[in-house]
């Protein structure tokens, strides 16, 4: 029996990867006879050619195909192995990265947290950022789970699995030289200005909706992604801001307004699918929940 030498399927990738040997040779700084030698080797071991001469160029046979394809699987799963094993603090304790959109309220990622600690000992780490950054650290298994304002099918992303947490009410905040608006809300609302979410999220185009609906004309005086910069700016007075109604959170420093009816911001947790899960963050997906 013959045992496949992983020395050998790595080279064979390279090659697959940089469309040749001499290209594969001098990303490797080896010989390209040594290279030569070692998909040769594999070849016999696996009874196929691989690749086929084609105008100077190597092209993947079908077995080469589907040998390219194993062997990317198999990398891949040999860099998730070393990712989830060495993924412990000094202590034993289990770490839980985390990615959340921007857009994320701040007192979802402290209720996950907290529900976090209380499953196991940990240490977490949170990262913020666009969705598409986090959906690549979510695929090569450097987050556990992407905390998001909408599910991963609308990204059209594969094996990953998305769970709906939460639907929270909206309200909207101001400065105190804006309370005087709780009277005859929301029509009160009528001309005042906004500190906005972005056109890119969803929570947007519902608010545009109920003020459309309500007959309300708002003024977007700025626009952000970011709840923490937004909460900042609405400290200021800039100008009004919509907040979903998070438990165990509070705007300090901001007055309460009012609630819109009918507007909510649903809260996904998602993960992607992996030989070895993180404890913490399969109990999460399973059984956490904001209501």
């Amino acid at each position: 029996m013959q045992w496949l030498n992983y020395h050998h399927l790595f080279y064979f990738r390279m090659i697959a990867a940089e469309g040749g040997i001499a290209r594969a040779a001098e990303k490797l700084h080896l010989g390209q006879s040594t290279l030569s030698a070692q998909l040769k080797q594999l070849e016999e071991i696996v009874g196929k050619p691989l690749f086929e001469r084609r105008n100077r160029k190597l092209v993947l046979t079908e077995a080469g195909k589907a040998a390219f394809d194993y062997a990317n699987e198999i990398f891949r799963l040999g860099d998730e192995m070393l990712e989830v094993l060495k993924d412990r603090t000094p202590e034993n304790q289990t770490h839980l990265q985390i990615g959340a959109l921007d857009s994320v309220p701040k007192g979802v990622l402290l209720s996950i947290v907290m529900e976090a600690y209380k499953i196991a000992p940990c240490a977490v780490s949170i990262l913020e950022g666009k969705g598409d950054e986090l959906f690549r650290e979510l695929r090569a298994h450097r987050i556990d789970l992407i905390v998001s304002n909408y599910p991963a099918q609308l990204m059209e992303e594969a094996k990953v699995h998305s769970k709906s947490v939460g639907k929270l009410p909206v309200s909207v905040y101001g400065a105190e030289k804006f309370k005087g608006l709780k009277r005859s809300f929301p029509q009160s609302l009528d001309g005042k200005p906004f500190v906005f979410p972005t056109i890119h999220s969803r929570l947007r185009h519902d608010l545009n909706h109920f003020f459309k609906l309500n007959n309300i004309k708002t003024e977007s005086i700025a626009e952000t992604q970011d709840t923490s910069l937004q909460k900042l700016l609405a400290e200021h007075g800039i100008g009004l801001a919509p907040f979903s109604e998070v438990r165990n959170f509070k705007e300090e420093n901001l007055v309460r307004l009012g609630r819109l009816d009918g507007v909510f911001e649903e809260v996904w947790l998602i993960s992607a699918q992996r030989k070895l899960e993180n404890p913490i963050a399969a109990k999460l997906m399973n059984t956490f929940s904001l209501q």
